[in-house]
């Protein structure tokens, strides 16, 4: 499947999560749930899976990605009422 096709799938399974529980909850509950999604909509993932940060050639520390999707995607779950900046700096630049 594609990029768009994966995304597409993705993002229903985050829409079933946040229909069943609403607001309101930790984001570690959102997490937690999303991966049942993942697993019963048979896509591969990994959770809080950690990636190497380079500086200059050398590894400076290690970024935790809520969840990776088929080794393409990268979802990071926030459980906010409104993104803001801060929020956007944590995501990665692959």
């Amino acid at each position: 499947m594609n990029i768009d096709e994966l995304t597409e799938k993705v993002i229903g399974c985050v829409y079933r999560v946040h229909k069943a529980l609403g607001e309101g909850f930790l984001e570690k509950v959102y997490e937690n749930a999303l991966v049942i999604e993942l697993k019963n909509a048979g896509i591969q993932f990994k959770q809080q899976h950690p990636l190497s940060v380079y500086y200059l050639g050398q590894i400076v520390g290690d970024f935790y990605a809520d969840i990776i999707v088929e080794d393409r995607l990268i979802v990071e779950l926030k459980a906010v009422r409104n993104l803001i900046k801060e929020h956007e700096v944590q995501l990665p630049i692959l």
